[in-house]
């Protein structure tokens, strides 16, 4: 068995299990694990460790780990943090292969917390044991009854079984989930709460467990990105056997987003970044809560589908009222609601559906009537135009069940394309009936829009790129940036370095006459950049301020300028690759020059970028569509474009960051050229 089998059966099929710091009393959090072992039937030997008692809650207490009959697969360890070092280190010491930390205390708590963390590590390291956590709140295989969590929320009497593994950094997530999950009639195959990912990762977990036969999705509740490679290799994983996987992560709001230093990060941001890495790898992710839970099920039916074009879903209804609300979400978020065309209308016909024509296919009453709804279902997942159908359920739902919700599900089991349901009304057992039969079902129009365009924003799972190089870091002045732009296939404007004793221009005019530093990225703050320099007496000019104004905004005397012909262009853009260190290189298209700043008008991917990657890229800055000849402006060579954009996108792992900030964009066929350049790489030690 491989390591990552090994683990997988630690964490979710262990043959025995021990609880360090177990509690005889029912109401404190450390006597639940062993409560919610026994009420949901794990079979496997449990051994309660407290060596104040001879039993817990009944059972036989144990003094320490090297007391048990046998070394137990997993341990779980309730004891609080300050004695929390001696389980662990006895738990090493016994060859305990996975051992899971509820305490908290630790790199949340500053200094002294990363203290207490370097000292778990110096006890784990030599050892085969694994640590789960600290601050996890524990996992929960609902298959076999492993409840080894101290969750409330668990101690439900039944947990309903089904396909979904739910990974969450919050432990008091796994909770919400499941009993959201349980009012809506989602099953669950297990949850973990990982706590502060001190070795084990939410990614390495969730590809450990990803074999699992109970296993058919997952759900990932995560307040940032960390080990990113780590759920990069999962995402692959997953994708590779069919099973797809569905996210929340915190941090929408520019508020909670942090920015980094350069240009790229402050425009990207660290949540453009994680939206991008989701998207590259597969993963969809929703803005919703009810959207993660409930949008699960419809992943599974989508499959990978990836339309070409927009997505395009028909929607079918008895209520105006909620279908509009479903077709307003879906609309926000980019996603087409089309009438029918002229032929799909006549096989409605055909079928004896009478609706009136438009976006929406409105049967009225007559659609309550099972035979009705389950041929308007039929004939729309047929027709070429639809990716998916949406079936929204009126009043009918609640009262009368049994009319559409058994037409909803065989038409949506018979049908070659995913069937959603939105239920318009509060009716519980529709929606029970519906999940129950596989349907995916929505108890709101917002949940509904954000995960199928959350689903349909997937796109084909990225390999892992190289690992980064290990090294110096250095900053290339502008002049070396283009000679490393160059190399990579992608030109700048013709330039010549000279002294700050320069007279004349030795390329021509009109010039612009830069301060050339690795020290300085903003030159222009600093009066080290001169535009539109017509002649030698200008140049002079130009030449002597730079000269005198740097070195009383920056201290340092000028020893070399960059001497740049002014280049022609309809159009500029801002272009950068840049190594986020969970994500890895990202490549960022927006609007050029200061407006880039302003407008934060931008496309994000993962490299590498394919060509068929950086026209779409191209076709979601909106500042752009002026370079494709909007009302007879100027046509630019985006084709040019679309190559520097995959060229940059295979920058080697040296790179830390190359930004062109602008690029200029010339008419048709005339290429494109940087005038800007800042790069950072690394240069492998000697």
């Amino acid at each position: 068995m491989s390591r990552t089998e090994s683990l997988g059966e630690n964490l979710l099929r262990p043959h025995s299990v021990a609880l360090v710091g177990a509690s005889d009393d029912r109401s404190k959090t450390t006597a639940r694990p062993l409560m919610f072992l026994r009420q949901l039937g794990f079979a496997g030997p449990v051994y309660p460790i407290n060596p104040r008692r001879e039993t817990v809650l009944g059972e036989r207490a144990w003094p320490s780990l090297e007391a048990l009959p046998e070394v137990p697969d997993h341990a779980f360890i309730l004891a609080p943090t300050e004695g929390l070092s001696d389980a662990v280190r006895a738990a090493a010491a016994a060859g305990v292969p996975l051992v899971t930390v509820l305490a908290g205390g630790f790199g949340e708590e500053g200094e002294e917390g990363r203290a207490r963390e370097a000292a778990l590590k110096a006890m784990l390291a030599g050892s085969d044991t694994r640590l789960l956590g600290p601050n996890s709140i524990g996992i929960v295989n609902v298959n076999t009854g492993l409840t080894l969590t101290a969750n409330a929320a668990f101690a439900e009497p039944e947990l309903p079984k089904g396909g979904l593994f739910v990974a969450s950094h919050s432990g008091s997530m796994i909770g919400a989930i499941l009993s959201r999950g349980i009012a809506c009639g989602v099953g669950f195959a297990g949850f973990v709460s990982t706590g502060a990912e001190l070795d084990l990762s939410l990614g390495e977990i969730c590809e450990a467990v990803v074999d699992d036969p109970a296993i058919d999705s997952f759900a990932l509740f995560l307040e940032t990105i960390r080990h990113g490679a780590a759920i990069h290799r999962f995402a692959l994983a997953a994708a590779a056997r069919g099973k797809p996987v569905i996210a929340y992560k915190l941090g929408r709001s520019e508020q909670a987003a942090e920015l980094a230093q350069s240009h790229t990060g402050a425009i990207a941001g660290e949540d453009g970044i994680a939206d991008a890495f989701f998207k590259d790898i597969g993963i969809a992710r929703v803005d919703t809560i009810e959207g993660l839970i409930e949008g699960a099920a419809l992943l599974r039916r989508v499959g990978n589908a990836r339309p070409a074009r927009t997505p395009q879903v028909a929607v079918v209804t008895t209520t105006g009222g909620g279908a509009a609300m479903v077709v307003d979400q879906l609309g926000v978020r980019g996603v087409s609601v089309v009438e029918p065309t002229p032929e799909t209308f006549g096989a409605l016909a055909a079928a004896e559906v009478k609706a009136g024509h438009g976006r929406i296919v409105d049967l009225t009453l007559a659609g309550t009537r099972p035979t009705v709804m389950k041929a308007a279902i039929a004939t729309l997942a047929a027709a070429p135009e639809f990716d998916m159908v949406v079936a929204v359920a009126g009043s009918s739902a609640r009262f009368q069940p049994e009319l559409l919700v058994p037409a909803i599900a065989e038409a949506a089991a018979e049908a070659s394309k995913p069937v959603a349901a939105f239920v318009a009304p509060d009716a519980q057992p529709a929606l029970l009936s519906l999940s129950a039969a596989g349907v995916p079902c929505f108890r709101t129009p917002e949940a509904a829009g954000d995960a199928i365009a959350a689903a349909f924003a997937r796109r084909a799972p990225k390999p892992l790129a190289p690992a980064p190089l290990q090294g110096r870091e250095r900053q290339l002045d502008e002049a070396e940036g283009y000679g490393w732009l160059a190399a990579l296939g992608i030109a700048s404007a013709r330039h010549a370095l000279v002294g700050p004793d320069a007279v004349a221009s030795p390329v021509g005019y009109p010039v612009a006459v830069k301060l050339l530093s690795a020290d300085v990225l903003h030159k222009t703050e600093l009066g080290g950049v001169a535009l539109g320099v017509a002649d030698d007496a200008a140049f002079r000019a130009a030449v002597a301020r730079i000269v005198e104004s740097v070195p009383k905004a920056d201290g340092g005397a000028v020893e070399r300028l960059i001497v740049q012909r002014m280049a022609p262009s309809v159009g500029e853009v801002l272009l950068s690759a840049r190594r986020d260190p969970d994500a890895g290189l990202i490549v960022m298209l927006a609007a050029g020059g200061i407006l880039a700043e302003i407008h934060k008008d931008r496309s994000l991917r993962l490299a590498p970028v394919s060509r068929d990657e950086a026209w779409d890229m191209i076709g979601e800055v909106k500042a752009l569509k002026a370079l494709a000849g909007y009302r007879g402006r100027p046509r630019g060579d985006l084709d040019a474009l679309a190559n520097a954009i995959v060229a940059i996108s295979n920058a080697g792992p040296e790179t830390i960051e190359a930004e062109i900030n602008p690029l200029l964009v010339g008419g048709e066929g005339a290429g494109v050229v940087a005038v800007d350049a800042v790069v950072r790489i690394v240069e492998e030690r000697s």
